[in-house]
Protein backbone atom coordinates (compact mmCIF):
# COMPACT_ATOMS: atom_id res chain seq x y z
CA UNK A 1 0.00 0.00 0.00
CA UNK A 2 1.08 3.56 -0.76
CA UNK A 3 0.13 6.69 1.16
CA UNK A 4 -0.23 9.86 -0.89
CA UNK A 5 0.16 13.03 1.17
CA UNK A 6 -1.05 16.26 -0.44
CA UNK A 7 -0.55 19.58 1.32
CA UNK A 8 -3.30 21.93 0.16
CA UNK A 9 -3.06 25.63 0.99
CA UNK A 10 -6.62 26.94 0.55
CA UNK A 11 -7.25 30.64 -0.04
CA UNK A 12 -8.23 32.41 3.19
CA UNK A 13 -11.98 32.79 3.44
CA UNK A 14 -12.61 29.94 0.97
CA UNK A 15 -12.55 27.10 3.50
CA UNK A 16 -16.32 26.45 3.58
CA UNK A 17 -16.53 26.47 -0.22
CA UNK A 18 -13.56 24.12 -0.47
CA UNK A 19 -15.03 21.69 2.04
CA UNK A 20 -18.38 21.70 0.20
CA UNK A 21 -16.64 21.05 -3.12
CA UNK A 22 -14.53 18.31 -1.53
CA UNK A 23 -17.71 16.59 -0.39
CA UNK A 24 -18.58 16.09 -4.07
CA UNK A 25 -14.99 15.43 -5.19
CA UNK A 26 -14.36 12.64 -2.69
CA UNK A 27 -16.93 10.50 -4.50
CA UNK A 28 -14.78 10.77 -7.64
CA UNK A 29 -11.55 9.63 -6.01
CA UNK A 30 -13.26 6.86 -4.04
CA UNK A 31 -14.43 5.28 -7.30
CA UNK A 32 -10.90 4.98 -8.79
CA UNK A 33 -9.19 1.64 -9.43
CA UNK A 34 -6.53 1.04 -6.77
CA UNK A 35 -8.11 3.47 -4.26
CA UNK A 36 -8.34 2.24 -0.66
CA UNK A 37 -9.30 5.17 1.59
CA UNK A 38 -8.78 8.86 2.27
CA UNK A 39 -8.87 11.50 4.99
CA UNK A 40 -9.01 15.28 4.69
CA UNK A 41 -7.47 17.12 7.64
CA UNK A 42 -7.63 20.84 8.40
CA UNK A 43 -5.02 22.83 10.32
CA UNK A 44 -5.94 23.11 13.99
CA UNK A 45 -3.30 25.59 15.16
CA UNK A 46 -4.16 29.28 15.44
CA UNK A 47 -3.71 30.90 12.05
CA UNK A 48 -3.46 27.54 10.28
CA UNK A 49 -7.13 26.95 9.43
CA UNK A 50 -6.63 27.47 5.70
CA UNK A 51 -4.10 24.63 5.40
CA UNK A 52 -5.35 21.15 4.63
CA UNK A 53 -3.68 17.79 4.27
CA UNK A 54 -5.22 15.06 2.14
CA UNK A 55 -4.14 11.50 2.88
CA UNK A 56 -5.05 8.93 0.23
CA UNK A 57 -4.21 5.25 0.44
CA UNK A 58 -3.62 3.55 -2.91
CA UNK A 59 -2.66 0.04 -3.93
CA UNK A 60 0.36 1.48 -5.76
CA UNK A 61 1.90 4.77 -6.89
CA UNK A 62 0.73 3.89 -10.40
CA UNK A 63 -2.90 3.71 -9.26
CA UNK A 64 -2.60 7.41 -8.42
CA UNK A 65 -0.18 8.50 -11.13
CA UNK A 66 -0.67 7.82 -13.97
CA UNK A 67 -3.95 6.02 -13.06
CA UNK A 68 -6.14 8.71 -11.51
CA UNK A 69 -4.02 11.70 -12.58
CA UNK A 70 -4.31 10.80 -16.28
CA UNK A 71 -8.04 10.03 -16.18
CA UNK A 72 -11.04 12.07 -17.29
CA UNK A 73 -12.24 11.87 -13.68
CA UNK A 74 -9.14 13.80 -12.59
CA UNK A 75 -10.23 16.69 -14.80
CA UNK A 76 -13.56 16.77 -12.92
CA UNK A 77 -11.60 16.69 -9.62
CA UNK A 78 -9.48 19.64 -10.78
CA UNK A 79 -12.55 21.63 -11.85
CA UNK A 80 -14.12 21.15 -8.42
CA UNK A 81 -11.10 21.83 -6.23
CA UNK A 82 -8.12 23.54 -7.80
CA UNK A 83 -9.69 27.01 -7.91
CA UNK A 84 -9.53 27.08 -4.10
CA UNK A 85 -5.76 26.58 -3.82
CA UNK A 86 -3.03 29.11 -3.23
CA UNK A 87 0.28 28.29 -4.96
CA UNK A 88 2.35 25.73 -3.14
CA UNK A 89 0.52 22.41 -3.40
CA UNK A 90 2.90 19.58 -2.51
CA UNK A 91 2.18 15.91 -3.27
CA UNK A 92 4.36 12.92 -2.38
CA UNK A 93 3.98 9.15 -2.03
CA UNK A 94 5.20 7.06 0.91
CA UNK A 95 5.55 3.35 1.63
CA UNK A 96 5.37 1.91 5.15
CA UNK A 97 8.75 1.12 6.70
CA UNK A 98 7.66 0.38 10.27
CA UNK A 99 4.34 0.12 12.04
CA UNK A 100 1.12 -0.28 10.13
CA UNK A 101 -1.34 1.97 8.39
CA UNK A 102 -4.92 0.82 8.33
CA UNK A 103 -6.89 1.22 5.18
Amino acid sequence: MILEIAQLPVKAGEEAGFEAAFDAAQKIIAAQPGYRSHELLRGADAGNGSRYVLLVRWDSVEAHDPGFRQSADYQKWRELLHRFYEPGIAVAHFATVAGALEG
